[in-house]
């Protein structure tokens, strides 16, 4: 299994762009040889993850209705990082907007590709400890709820199907596996 890229872009055109994304399309030589198109969604922002931990065993959620699949979502704090901006510094600001938690403690826990057959994205987990409570400040498109509680409860809901946001998931999944350990 070769580890060299097999696909030759040979054009692309701008499709759609906006302060967040860019859509291209690709004219391509595939691995076969043969040429086709392809899509690609460029990500403006990375993003950017916190599970935040007491010293209790416990962590936080937030919940929100998502607009493009239409359902409300249980995740952990979570936003983006626009180009250029340090990715602590933004796990920073969405843990304190998001739930009003401060951390003294940070530590890089995971990076992800979020579905790196058609998109750019990337992904950045921090784990945030010694916590102080302050006070949320939403954005103004965010109505969100915070909820705390045990690890385990969150990776039971991961388990029951009540919390599927990629990111999320493979962030308490990981916990779980070196809690365990």
């Amino acid at each position: 299994m070769s580890q060299k890229a097999a696909w030759k872009q040979l054009s692309r055109t701008p499709i759609y762009e906006n302060p967040w994304i860019r859509v291209d399309e690709d004219q391509v030589r595939n691995p076969a040889g043969g040429t086709s198109l392809y899509g690609c969604i460029h990500f403006k922002n990375k993003a950017v993850g916190i599970i935040p931990l007491d010293g209790h065993g416990n962590t936080w959620l937030v919940g929100q209705y998502r607009y493009v699949p239409g359902a409300y979502f249980w995740e952990i704090p979570m936003g983006g990082s626009p180009e250029g901006e340090d990715i602590l510094a933004a796990a920073k600001r969405e843990l304190q907007e998001e739930t009003g938690l401060s951390a003294k403690n940070w530590q890089i826990f995971m990076h992800l590709h979020t579905s790196n057959s058609v998109t750019d994205e990337e992904g950045f987990i921090f784990i945030a400890e010694d916590l102080s409570e302050g006070e949320t400040s939403f954005e103004e498109t965010e109505d969100i709820t915070v909820r705390k509680l045990p690890v385990e409860e969150a990776i039971r809901m991961i388990m029951d199907g009540e919390l599927t946001d990629a990111l999320s998931v493979a962030a308490l999944l990981k916990l779980a596996l070196q809690i365990k350990s």
